[in-house]
């Protein structure tokens, strides 16, 4: 059984937020796209909220406008919401058991940031024995720096899709997995 896990698409990420992501926007419409063909197909779907509770946190303060899922992707009562403090969905989280509870096997994921929580997420995924599929035209990243340099967000996005598509999951378009439901 499959499962959709979205991650960390909320009000910060867009435009007037405190970590605005390049391209968030489409991101969140794509993520969109996914969670109705999943519930279309009645299959569990997972949504995970970041709330940080780091006292130097600039974006996703508890109980602020920032931290709220969009509206893009807002969850109906009977889907479930795993709140996390750390960048991988599974650490120090309810997923794993209620994934396996239900008697998921596999994952398809959504979400943001790619170079942070989704990457971390789909790596843990993998190692827990998760067949990974990641949509990759649904997530969304930031330009990056080091050592005076700066990768903008489109080669950040490639390079984690690419790094990503390696080993630890099958990444593939919102509409080449949407058209993997029917």
């Amino acid at each position: 059984m499959q499962a959709l896990v979205i991650i960390d698409i909320q009000n910060d990420y867009f435009p007037g937020g405190k970590m605005e992501l390049v391209g968030s926007t489409a991101a969140a419409e794509n993520a969109a796209l996914l969670l109705a063909a999943f519930r279309k197909a009645q299959r569990p779907i997972f949504h995970v909220q970041h709330i940080s509770l780091v006292p130097t946190a600039t974006f996703f303060l508890p109980d602020t406008p920032g931290m709220q899922i969009h509206p893009l992707v807002c969850p109906q009562e009977d889907e479930t919401v795993v709140q996390k403090h750390f960048p991988n969905s599974f650490r120090e989280t309810p997923l794993l058991d209620l994934l396996r509870i239900r008697g998921i096997t596999s994952i398809a994921l959504a979400g943001m940031m790619t170079h942070m929580c989704v990457d971390t997420t789909t790596r843990a995924a993998f190692d827990l024995g998760f067949a990974c599929h990641l949509a990759h035209d649904a997530c969304a990243t930031r330009d990056l720096a080091h050592n005076g340099k700066t990768v903008e967000a489109a080669q950040v996005q490639t390079a984690y899709m690419a790094a990503l598509g390696q080993v630890f999951a099958k990444v593939m378009s919102t509409q080449e997995m949407c058209a993997s439901l029917a």
